[in-house]
Order: C-alpha cells, then sequence, then structure tokens
C-alpha cells in the first residue's frame, strides 16, 4: 500500500493506531517505521502519515496487533523494587511482569523508578499516555517523602522558584513539612513536571537522604486505600469526566 495520506478524515494514522494500540508510543512507533519493522496489509510502511482503515491488517516484527480496544485506564500501587518497563536488560523484577493475568498490553503514564512506589497509571492507549505525561497538562503530582536531615523550611519554600540542581534547572516545586522527629521527616512535594529522579535529586542538593517516596496522586486520580500490589481500573463514568476526549 502506498504511503501516500488519503483523504482528509480517513482512517487513523498508522504511529497514533498503534500507539492507542498500546504496541509503543507514537514516537517510539515512528521509530518503528523507521527500522522497517512495519507492514500494513503485507506492504512495508516507513512513514508515518500512512493511515491505517477499518478491517486493515497490521503487523510489527512479524507479529499482527490487533485493533485498538476501547480506552481504559487502571490505578495501579506499585511496591518499590519494581523496575517501570516491559523488560530490564539487568533481570530486574518489571512492573509488568508483575501485573494480574488476564490483562491487555498496557503502558505506563510515566514511571516511577526502582524504589519507589505508590500510584501508578496504566492504560491500553499509548496516545492518551503520552498526553497524559505532557506538562502542558498542568497536572499536579504529588508525592510522600521520608528523609533523613534536618529540615529547613526556608529551603522548602524557596523550592516554589525553580530549583538549579547540577546546572539543571527545574520547574517550581510545592514542598511542605508535614512532621519530623530527630533526623527522619516527612515532607509532602507536589510538582508539575516529573523528569527522572527530580526529587531524589533536589532532596540531595539539599543535604537530605531519601528513605522512601510514595507519590500518592496524579492529576485528578488518587492512590486512596489502593493496597501495595493492588490494581483497580477506572470506571468509564470517572474516565469520560476526567478525560472527556478519551
Amino acid at each position: 500500500m502506498s504511503d501516500e495520506a488519503p483523504e482528509a478524515g480517513r482512517g487513523e494514522r498508522i504511529a497514533k493506531w498503534l500507539a492507542r494500540a498500546g504496541v509503543a508510543s507514537r514516537r517510539d512507533a515512528e521509530k518503528l517505521l523507521a527500522e522497517g519493522r512495519i507492514r500494513l496489509n503485507n506492504q512495508a510502511v516507513t512513514h508515518p502519515a500512512t493511515f491505517v482503515q477499518p478491517g486493515d491488517t497490521v503487523q510489527v516484527s512479524g507479529r499482527v496487533v490487533d485493533a485498538p480496544d476501547r480506552t481504559r485506564l487502571w490505578r495501579y500501587h506499585k511496591p518499590d523494587g519494581l523496575v517501570t518497563t516491559h523488560k530490564d536488560p539487568e533481570g530486574r523484577p518489571t512492573v509488568f511482569a508483575a501485573l494480574p493475568p488476564g490483562l491487555p498490553r498496557v503502558v505506563s503514564v510515566g514511571r516511577l523508578d526502582l524504589n519507589s512506589e505508590g500510584l501508578l497509571l496504566l492504560t491500553n492507549d499509548g496516545a492518551l499516555a503520552r498526553q497524559l505525561e505532557l506538562p502542558s497538562n498542568g497536572w499536579i503530582r504529588r508525592y510522600r517523602v521520608r528523609v533523613f536531615g534536618t529540615v529547613d523550611e526556608r529551603q522548602l519554600r524557596e523550592l516554589a522558584r525553580g530549583p538549579v540542581v547540577d546546572g539543571v534547572r527545574y520547574g517550581s516545586i510545592e514542598a511542605e513539612l508535614d512532621s519530623a522527629r530527630g533526623d527522619n521527616a516527612w515532607i509532602t512535594v507536589a510538582l508539575r513536571e516529573g523528569r527522572n529522579r527530580e526529587i531524589r535529586r533536589v532532596m540531595t542538593s539539599l543535604g537530605f537522604h531519601v528513605s522512601r517516596l510514595i507519590r500518592t496522586s496524579y492529576g485528578p486520580f488518587q492512590l486512596s486505600e489502593l493496597k501495595r500490589s493492588e490494581l483497580e481500573e477506572v470506571t468509564g463514568k470517572v474516565l469520560r469526566e476526567q478525560l472527556p476526549k478519551a
């Protein structure tokens, strides 16, 4: 099939289709296209402007991909000790291997590192995952952080200006001391752009050692009473209310 785009309004661009099918993010799907690993109706496809029509057959690395299901979203209480990836080159246990059987292929909305725990959103729609990760959504991500060290609340207030750590400027961070006993303290942290290990790096720059990090909310979705390793699907009603375009 030609890589030329058909008339406007017909079908769906293949990178978006693959993302909604949970194969990869749109960006990673475009890499798969460039590598020649995508076939549409048994014809090699390399151009992201190619459209998929109802009834078309799409293959990735020789495997037929099922058409995207309705958009679904789950709340998962990630325990520490799991890597947020489908396959870890170091052989460490992963979030996706630990999920209960029977789920469709899902991707995470952002990540939590190996030693972090708490709320992780999972979806079968890769395009939605990418959308929810964008800082432009303005969604606040909240964490409870246990640190070892003497906390100066003035230092915490100054994080609202956007800290600079090792030459990297981060966005505004709201941090409030919850409790302290001796050299151990709990801090609530809120931010809108969660870069890789951002909280740990910022807290280290203040002289603290992070001994526990728990994400308690991501936008309107809360960890609430979800137990460790527990998974709960967000109802269609809530999904429509919070994500009108889903």
